[in-house]
């Protein structure tokens, strides 16, 4: 018997993570959200509310090194990563843990049906949950070999 988790089952802790920004929003701004702990990617969002792109810290690095620093006035929309790679809610945890871990994503987000961003899902998170599993399987094994039956 495999234990399936759900995205959605992650959502309280994303929606914690979650740190949006409209897409016109100066590059300093995103430099004060992504300085905050515990904050490394921040989400895009067009006037709609819907994901337009993504930027971390690396990218706001490279572009303080191309301006003023603090007098940039740059928006987010012109170094932000359009190309956005996410989940949904009904995802399966281990499917997106493979994606996250072959493209070297530390955290990923998280959006509705219309590409509203409701979370983000961070590697350290998934992997508690997928060792959690892991164990529980563990344990199902061990008790069915032993004879005591399922739990």
């Amino acid at each position: 018997m495999e234990i399936m988790t759900l995205i959605t089952a992650m959502l309280p802790i994303a929606r914690r993570r979650l740190v949006t920004l409209d897409m016109v929003a100066p590059v300093t701004e995103a430099a004060k959200l992504l300085s905050a702990p515990n904050t490394n990617l921040v989400i895009a969002c067009d006037s709609g509310g819907l994901m337009a792109g993504v930027l971390t810290k690396a990218d706001i690095v490279n572009q303080i090194s191309h301006c003023t620093g603090c007098g940039c006035v740059t928006a987010i929309a012109d170094i932000m990563t359009r190309d956005i790679i996410k989940c949904c809610p009904e995802d399966k945890l281990r499917d997106i843990w493979e994606v996250m871990k072959n493209k070297a994503l530390r955290q990923i987000p998280i959006s509705d049906s219309h590409s509203r961003p409701v979370g983000l899902l961070d590697a350290s998170d998934a992997l508690q949950v997928l060792l959690k599993e892991v164990e529980y399987e563990e344990d199902l094994l061990r008790d069915y070999v032993m004879g005591i039956g399922y739990h």
